[in-house]
């Protein structure tokens, strides 16, 4: 099991920083600091320095603060992480918590005072750490409140909006197709009343759906069983309207099987990408990976500025619904080796191999994928069809 990103959240209070302190858990550098009042100096959560005891320390949210409250940085090798980088993770910290806690967005003009920065500098320091201008962070922090507060069976939906930020109706429901792909009321309702096009074939990886929103391609599946996939598919809105394609979505299904076949031809078509502010901040890294190039799960997490991040990286890319796509396949171990694939090892292997290869796969699209195959058939238990 893959772990998440470490939450600013986790690190309010004094009993979690301290069992972090404890832990020396370098997740937490760029958090806190902590000062030693018997020696004077402060720390790092990770610094190897001996352990004080509890009573003899006190906690800052960052460097900056514990100098000001009279404490000097460490000298010790190893235990002093206080460099500019540091430092500026700290204070985006320090950011990223204030948009989450504050009822409305603050402006850029309050996120730079705080961290006594120009608004231009702010902003660009800001979004080289997280991935994400502030204004970006704080929608898809709210995007995905509101996720959760439409799933909780209790809220209302005009509860979900308040409670997820938004200090008028009219003006989440400006957003709302933005933020959730259909309008909140079909999303509390596992998605009824949202139409979602798809198709079921066979492809020469195996079985494949397709599937379609207004917004864009929403999934692409592969594996053994198309069942399977279909229940996939439908686990998010089980109460979807689910439609066969028209010609031009067939034209559309073919596209996507053609571009399986022989991925350097890219695919050119809008996607409909929904996850965690972190998990999009991955899957735009994965798409900056041309055909043919691999990188390992820590070079992505180095491209995004979260560096002790590998196993949430990780796990990004087997929350990905996009196959080829969004190109999680182009991502292996350190050593090289290949593994960890949503839809498979050897799929994982073979679409490699295709992207190395200087003329593509050795069959030609059309006779490895039989797209005359592709028909709409309705998901098992699900939404409806027509």
């Amino acid at each position: 099991m893959t772990e998440a990103a470490p939450s600013p959240l986790r690190y309010q209070t004094d009993d979690a920083r301290w069992q972090a302190v404890q832990a020396r858990d370098i997740n937490a550098d760029a958090y806190f600091v902590y000062g030693v009042r018997t020696t004077g100096i402060y720390c790092r959560p990770s610094a190897s320095s001996r352990l004080p005891k509890r009573e003899n320390i006190e906690f800052f949210d960052s460097a900056r603060d514990a100098e000001a409250a009279g404490y000097r940085a460490s000298k010790r090798p190893g235990a002093d992480r206080s460099s500019a980088a540091a430092e500026r993770a700290a204070l985006v910290a320090k950011a990223c918590r204030i948009i989450e806690a504050a009822e409305t967005p603050p402006s850029l003009d309050a996120l730079a005072r705080q961290a006594d920065m120009s608004p231009f500098h702010f902003h660009r320091v800001f979004k080289a750490e997280t991935g994400l201008t502030p204004r970006s962070y704080a929608a898809a922090f709210r995007a995905g409140k509101l996720r959760k507060e439409l799933a909780t069976a209790r809220s209302s939906v005009t509860d979900a909006i308040y409670g997820a930020g938004f200090n008028s109706n009219s003006r989440f429901y400006e957003t709302s197709q933005q933020l959730l792909g259909m309008h909140a009321r079909d999303y509390r309702a596992g998605g009824a009343g949202a139409v979602i096009r798809f198709a079921v074939g066979q492809c020469s990886l195996g079985a494949i759906v397709v599937a379609q929103s207004q917004r864009g391609i929403c999934a692409i599946l592969l594996g053994d069983d198309p069942d399977t996939l279909l229940r996939d598919l439908q686990d998010q809105f089980p109460k979807a309207q689910w439609i066969g394609g028209d010609e031009a979505f067939e034209r559309l299904v073919a596209k996507v099987v053609g571009f399986i076949e022989t991925p350097r031809l890219g695919l050119g078509l809008p996607l409909d990408v929904r996850g965690t502010a972190f998990q999009e901040r991955v899957w735009r890294a994965l798409q900056t990976i041309p055909p043919g190039v691999t990188v390992s799960y820590s070079e992505i997490a180095e491209r995004i500025g979260a560096p002790t991040a590998v196993r949430a990286v990780a796990q990004a890319c087997g929350a990905n619904r996009i196959a080829v796509a969004i190109p999680c396949h182009r991502v292996v171990r350190r050593d090289g080796d290949i593994s960890g694939y949503r839809w498979g090892v050897d799929r994982k292997r073979e679409l490699l191999r295709r992207e190395t290869r200087p003329d593509g796969p050795a069959a030609s699209p059309a006779r490895d994928a039989d797209t005359r195959l592709l028909q709409a058939q309705r998901p098992r238990g699900g939404g409806s069809t027509r």
